[in-house]
């Protein structure tokens, strides 16, 4: 069973979605203009304003935090660490070029999320890849396979991926029991996740920037002490992308296979999972391609910024071997114990614990946006739901499963692929939402959505929202 699905998650990621990833990408970069480039400064425009909240919406500040906190969790560690091992320091070159494009499809699917949210029961907005796939295209059964993929992915497996995680290098630092630490997590996950959607995103707005900038001055550090080998690291980088220079596994084929599959499984650009954050927010300025430049900022921290500096910790530190077996978290806590002293591998576990746990009650978040979607909002089902995410949370501190892992990452995968097909679907909305946003900047108006200007968009957005009928 265990070869079988393996196969089918190979197939997948290695070949298809690879392929799709790009193409969509591509595409809507071109259709909106090269926008992720074009209005880059204007994404720190937007994000001056984004703290506003009203009482139906979390703020795109809020957003932006909880989408990082899923998004920046293990991967941005231990999953660069690996990239770089099987693909050579060339891969960290195709990681940014997929950050890029992603960028782009970033905008696409959250500036649809905000576009087709709807308020739950307890007028809190809610929204995202399955609500446009049922309002935009009218296919409620996409929405529903969307859903149910997500679930089991983000809401279930993939928190026992990053409670083992915690476990794992809280165990090798500290030698903490793993079912005492199993324990402490369980109890702190369910304090946040059963405060609701805005105990998520006040807790992300508080622990993600927090967590991101001490990384970073460490990461600025290990750069400043090693400033006179840095230019030699970018010219190996961009040798060795294209197969200039042997570095390893780095040969060309390698380094754009790593670094395109470990970059898509950081930025989540185009997997359908930020865009339900996005839809929780009230945007400012009022208009749902706001959002859409929040997000896209979003995908640019991930990766440009944050795998970035991993990537600088391992290459400066010369810790990298290839074919010494030594690659994931192992890899960074070395790089960075050569640079600074023991305590760096402490800082790598403690770091891991608030990447790792931040991701834990942010994929929660979108799980239970989903679920909403599938049964509309009825409580015990919820509160039935959150019990099995603890479960599975004592689950991954203590055990190891393959067979589960690799059902996620299918899971995962087909989640994607359903998502990147509605948005191609739906592109014509992105491009009109785009240009009706810029067209009022242009005219030094505030950018604000009147869903009366277009009908053929106005009837399936839910009523009382962008002054929809």
């Amino acid at each position: 069973m265990l070869d079988i699905v393996n196969s089918i998650g190979g197939l997948l990621w290695g070949y298809v979605l690879i392929a799709v990833l790009i193409v969509t990408g591509v595409y809507f970069t071109v259709r909106l203009g090269f926008i992720q480039f074009r209005h880059f400064g204007h994404t720190f425009s937007v994000l001056k304003n984004s703290r506003k909240e009203d009482s139906s919406g979390i703020s795109s500040f809020q957003a932006l935090a909880t989408s990082l906190a899923a998004r920046v969790g293990v991967g941005n560690m231990g999953g660069v660490a690996v990239a770089i091992y099987l693909g050579g320091a060339g891969a960290v070159f195709w990681m940014w070029v997929i950050a890029l494009i992603g960028m782009a499809t970033s905008f696409a699917e959250s500036s649809l999320a905000q576009l087709y949210k709807v308020k739950d029961d307890d007028g809190t907005y809610r929204g995202g890849p399955a609500h446009y796939m049922e309002k935009g295209l009218g296919l409620r059964w996409m929405g529903v396979l969307f859903s149910i993929f997500l679930i089991i992915a983000f809401g279930l497996v993939f928190n026992a991926v990053q409670a083992g995680a915690i476990t794992d290098s809280m165990y090798a630092a500290f030698g903490a029991p793993k079912l005492l630490v199993g324990l402490v997590l369980v109890c702190i996950s369910a304090a946040i996740i059963f405060g609701g959607i805005r105990t998520i995103a006040k807790f992300a707005e508080l622990v993600v920037p927090a967590m991101a900038l001490v990384y970073l001055a460490i990461a600025a550090y290990v750069v400043i002490i090693n400033i006179g080998q840095v230019p030699a690291m970018f010219e190996l980088i961009f040798k060795s992308a294209f197969g200039l220079q042997e570095a390893g596994a780095g040969a060309i084929g390698a380094a754009i296979m790593n670094g395109v599959k470990r970059g898509m499984f950081s930025n989540e650009a185009g997997m359908g999972s930020a865009p339900n954050a996005a839809a929780s927010a009230s945007p400012y300025p009022p208009h749902p391609a706001s959002q859409g430049y929040v997000q896209m900022l979003g995908v640019f921290i991930d990766t440009l910024v944050i795998c970035t500096a991993t990537a600088a910790i391992i290459i400066l530190s010369g810790q990298l071997e290839p074919g010494s077996g030594v690659s994931n978290i192992e890899l960074t806590q070395s790089a960075l114990t050569s640079q600074v002293g023991e305590w760096g591998g402490i800082f790598v576990a403690i770091a891991i614990f608030f990447f790792a746990f931040t991701s834990i009650v942010a994929n929660y978040s979108y799980a239970e946006t989903n679920l909403i979607f599938l049964e509309h909002n009825h409580k015990m089902g919820i509160n039935i739901f959150r019990c099995f995410v603890l479960i599975m949370v004592m689950f991954g501190a203590l055990a190891e499963s393959p067979l589960v892992w690799a059902m996620a990452d299918v899971s995962m995968g087909l989640m994607a692929l359903i998502n990147l097909i509605a948005m191609l679907l739906l592109s014509n909305v992105v491009v009109k939402l785009a240009k009706d946003y810029n067209a009022q900047r242009a005219a030094n108006k505030l950018p604000t959505f009147d869903a009366s200007q277009y009908p053929e968009l106005e009837k399936n957005i839910e009523p009382g929202i962008w002054n929809a009928k």
